[in-house]
C-alpha cells in the first residue's frame, strides 16, 4: 500500500517545495514513488577520444595540460580547454561558465562527460560535466533517472526525494499471484518499484517496467471485463424510433456523408431501436467527420422526448461543440435546447445549468467532467457521449452510465489503434469505424527536415500568416532541462518572436498553465487573434481551426507515429491546403526511417500498424505516447504484446472465477479494490 503521508514530511521539503510537487500532481510520498522517470541518463565507462561519435553524449578520462583560455565575443564569455590522448584530441567548452577556468587544474586527472559536436571541422564537448576520478568511479556504469520537472524544482532535487522515500516507505505485500508472475516471468513489486527508479542496469530496467507495464494493463482490464460483464444484454428503458426531422435534417447537410459515416449511423440507429443498451465506439481518424454521427445520435434522442449529454476533455472543445451544434439547431429551426456546463462556471451559472437540466429544460447537455459531477441530477438522461476517449477511461465511462437509469453510451476516438489492440482495450464497446475523410479535403502534403532548415520554414510561416493563415509549433518540452537535449515552448517563442516580423502575434501554451490561462489562449488563437501558436502536445486534444495551416513539430523523433499523426491533424480542417513540417533532430538512421513513414501516408490507421511494428520492447527511451487512456507507463504500441498477456490472462481468471474467491486472489482483490478507490478519488468521483 502506497504512503498517503504527505509530500511535506520528507526530509528538505517545506511548504514552497511542497507546493512546487503539486503542480507535478505529486501531494503524497505514494505519489512521488509512482512517478516514474522519463527516461534515464546512462553513465558509461570513459573512452578513448578517437573513438568519439557525434552528437551523442560520451565521458572521456584526461589532464589538462595547461590552464583553460577565456574568451569573450558578443556579449559571451567562453572557457575553452584542449585535452588529448594517444587515439587523437578534443576541445571543450564551457559557455557563459567564466569561474571554470578557476575551478580545473592542470596536472590534476578529471573525467569529462558531455555531447559531442562536430564544428569547423573538428570534435567538441559542449559544456561537459567535470568529476573527479573517484567521484565518476561511483556513478559509472549506471543509469540515472531522469523525472519531469517544474520550475524551481531541479532534477536532483527530485532524485534525493525519492531516495528518501524508497527508503523510508513500509514494504508492500505482493498481490500478484507465483503462478501468474512464474507465467509472465515478472518482477517481484517491491523490486519493480526500487528497480524503475535506479535500475542496477538495462536488463533490470527492463525486468522492473515489464513488471509494472503489466499490472496498469492488467488491473485497467479487470475494470474493462466488470463493465463487459454489467452491460451484457441489458435491457433498455430508452427504446427509441427514427426521428423524421433527423432524417430531414441529415438530407440538409451541405454535404454527402461518406459510405463509412453512413455504415456508422445505421449502426449506431440500430443500437438505438434495439431495445438493448447501446455501447459503441466509434473510431475514426482526424477529421474523418465523428462529430456529425453524433449530432444524429443526440437530436434523435432529443426529439424523442429524452436527454442526451456529450462530455468533450477540455473547456475549449466543450464551448465550441456548444456553439456549433446551438448554431445548426437555431439555422435548421430544430425545438432543441442546449445547456452547457464547465468548471470554471460561476456557482450561480452552474446552480442554473443544474435546475435546467434536472427540470428537462435543457434537451441536450454539453461540458466537461463536470458532467458527472454529483450535483447534476437528469431527467430522462438516454444517451451519454464522450468525445476522444484516450482522455477518459474506464472510470468516467462507468461514472457517466450511472448518472440516467443505464444510458446508451456513445464513445468517440480520434486515436487510430489497430482493431487487433482496439477489441482488447475497448473490451465493454462494440465499435465501428470510420476511415473515409469527407469529400473536398486535400491531403495534408508533408516534410521532413533537419534543423538547419528551420530558417526556411519560418519563412514558409511568415508567408502563410501573411496569406491570412495560422501556424502551431509543437516543442517536447514546456520549459529548459539540465539533462535533457530538446526544445522547449518558452525559450522557442522567445526566439521565434525574434525571426518573425513584430506584426505576428506569437503565443505559447503549456499544460503547467492555469484552466483560465489555457483558454484564453486557445480560444485567441481559435479567433485568429494568435497567428502562431508554440505549444507541448496540450493541443492534441483542441479547438477546431479550420484557418491553422502549418503543423510544425520540432524533435519529431521523440514523439511515437501515431501522436505525430494526431497532431498532424490539428491542421487540414479547412478548405486551404495545409502542410506538416517534422524536424528530425536526430542523426540515427532509424529515426529518419519511422519519420519517413508519416511523411508518406495520411492514414491514421496505416500509421499506427507501422508504429506497433516498429517500437520494440526496447524501444521505452525518450517521450511516450502521451494521453493513452490511464496509464503511468505503459504505452499500448511499444507494449502491445504485453497487453495481449495481460488480457489473455484476464480473460482466464475471471473466466474460472468471477469473482475472485479463490485464496491465491486474496491478496489482488485488496489491491484492486485499493486501486479503484484511489482512482475515483483523484478523479473526485
Amino acid at each position: 500500500m502506497l504512503s498517503r503521508e504527505p509530500i511535506g514530511s520528507l526530509k528538505g521539503i517545506g511548504e514552497k517545495t511542497a507546493k512546487l510537487y503539486e503542480k507535478l500532481g505529486i501531494f503524497t510520498v505514494g505519489d512521488l514513488i509512482s512517478y516514474y522517470p522519463r527516461s534515464y541518463e546512462i553513465y558509461g565507462l570513459p573512452v578513448p577520444i578517437g573513438s568519439l561519435k557525434e552528437d551523442t553524449v560520451w565521458a572521456v578520462s584526461s589532464i589538462l595540460t595547461k590552464a583553460p583560455d577565456l574568451v569573450r565575443f558578443n556579449r559571451m564569455q567562453m572557457v575553452s580547454a584542449h585535452i588529448k590522448d594517444l587515439t587523437g584530441s578534443l576541445q571543450l567548452c564551457w559557455y557563459n561558465m567564466p569561474y571554470m577556468r578557476q575551478n580545473l587544474k592542470p596536472g590534476v586527472p578529471y573525467v569529462f562527460r558531455g555531447r559531442v559536436v562536430r564544428k569547423r571541422g573538428r570534435l567538441v564537448m559542449e559544456q561537459p560535466e567535470v568529476f573527479s576520478l573517484e567521484d565518476y568511479k561511483e556513478l559509472a556504469p549506471s543509469m540515472q533517472p531522469i523525472y519531469g520537472q517544474t520550475k524551481g524544482l531541479s532534477n536532483k532535487a527530485i532524485v534525493k526525494a525519492q531516495r528518501q522515500a524508497l527508503a523510508g516507505r513500509v514494504l508492500e505485500r505482493e498481490y500478484m499471484p507465483e503462478s501468474i508472475r512464474k507465467a509472465h516471468q515478472l518482477a517481484e513489486i517491491n523490486y519493480a518499484v526500487e528497480q524503475i527508479h535506479f535500475p542496477e542496469d538495462q536488463n533490470q530496467l527492463f525486468f522492473a517496467r515489464k513488471r509494472l507495464v503489466f499490472d496498469e494493463f492488467f488491473f485497467f482490464l479487470i475494470g474493462v471485463r466488470r463493465l463487459k460483464e454489467a452491460r451484457k444484454d441489458q435491457k433498455s428503458d430508452y427504446r427509441m424510433k427514427p426521428v423524421p426531422q433527423v432524417l430531414k435534417f441529415q438530407e440538409s447537410l451541405p454535404y454527402e456523408l461518406t459510405e463509412a459515416q453512413k455504415r456508422a449511423w445505421k449502426e449506431i440507429e440500430g443500437d438505438l431501436k434495439s431495445g438493448l443498451v447501446m455501447n459503441r465506439l466509434v473510431q475514426g481518424d482526424v477529421g474523418s467527420g465523428k462529430t456529425i454521427i453524433a449530432l444524429l445520435a443526440l437530436l434523435t434522442a432529443a426529439l424523442g422526448g429524452y436527454q442526451g449529454a456529450l462530455m468533450a476533455p477540455t473547456e475549449v472543445l466543450a464551448k465550441q461543440h456548444f456553439e456549433s451544434i446551438t448554431a445548426i439547431l437555431k439555422e435548421q429551426g430544430l425545438p432543441v435546447r442546449t445547456v452547457l456546463v464547465t468548471g470554471s462556471m460561476t456557482i450561480k451559472e452552474k446552480r442554473e445549468a443544474y435546475r435546467q437540466i434536472k427540470e428537462h429544460e435543457a434537451d441536450l447537455v454539453i461540458g466537461t467532467h463536470a458532467l458527472i459531477q454529483e450535483k447534476v441530477e437528469y431527467d430522462r438522461l438516454a444517451l451519454v457521449i464522450t468525445d476522444e476517449q484516450h482522455r477518459f477511461g474506464v472510470g468516467h465511462r462507468e461514472r457517466f452510465s450511472e448518472k440516467g437509469k443505464a444510458p446508451h453510451v456513445l464513445v468517440m476516438s480520434a486515436t487510430p489503434i489497430p482493431r487487433t489492440l482496439a477489441i482488447i482495450l475497448y473490451g465493454d464497446l462494440d465499435i465501428s469505424v470510420i476511415d473515409q475523410l469527407p469529400k473536398g479535403r486535400s491531403p495534408i502534403k508533408n516534410c521532413v527536415v533537419d534543423p538547419g532548415w528551420r530558417p526556411k520554414a519560418y519563412d514558409f510561416i511568415r508567408r502563410q500568416v501573411e496569406a491570412g493563415h495560422q501556424a502551431y509549433v509543437i516543442c517536447p518540452m514546456v520549459e529548459p532541462s539540465e539533462l535533457l537535449e530538446a526544445e522547449n515552448v518558452l525559450d522557442y517563442t522567445k526566439s521565434l518572436k525574434k525571426a518573425l516580423p513584430s506584426s505576428i502575434r506569437v503565443e505559447y501554451l503549456h499544460g503547467r498553465m492555469k484552466g483560465k490561462e489555457k483558454n484564453k489562449i486557445m480560444e485567441d488563437f481559435a479567433a485568429g487573434e494568435i497567428q502562431v501558436l508554440v505549444s507541448t502536445t496540450v493541443i492534441e486534444v483542441g479547438v477546431n481551426v479550420p484557418n491553422a495551416t502549418v503543423m510544425m513539430i520540432e524533435n519529431a523523433e521523440r514523439f511515437g507515429l501515431a501522436q505525430l499523426h494526431q497532431l498532424r491533424g490539428r491542421v487540414g480542417r479547412g478548405k486551404a491546403q495545409s502542410y506538416c513540417i517534422l524536424v528530425n533532430c536526430s542523426k540515427e538512421k532509424g529515426a529518419g526511417d519511422r519519420l519517413e513513414i508519416l511523411n508518406q501516408s495520411n492514414d491514421g490507421f496505416y500509421i499506427a500498424s507501422q508504429d506497433l511494428k516498429l517500437r520494440g520492447p526496447g524501444d521505452i527511451f525518450g517521450i511516450r505516447q502521451s494521453g493513452d487512456l490511464e496509464f503511468r507507463l505503459a504505452d499500448i504500441f511499444t507494449d502491445a504484446a504485453l497487453l495481449k498477456e495481460a488480457s489473455q490472462e484476464v480473460n482466464r481468471i475471471l473466466d474460472q472465477d468471477p469473482g475472485l474467491e479463490a485464496e491465491e486472489f486474496a491478496e489482488l482483490k485488496k489491491r484492486l479494490d485499493l486501486d479503484l478507490g484511489d482512482r475515483y478519488e483523484k478523479l473526485n468521483l
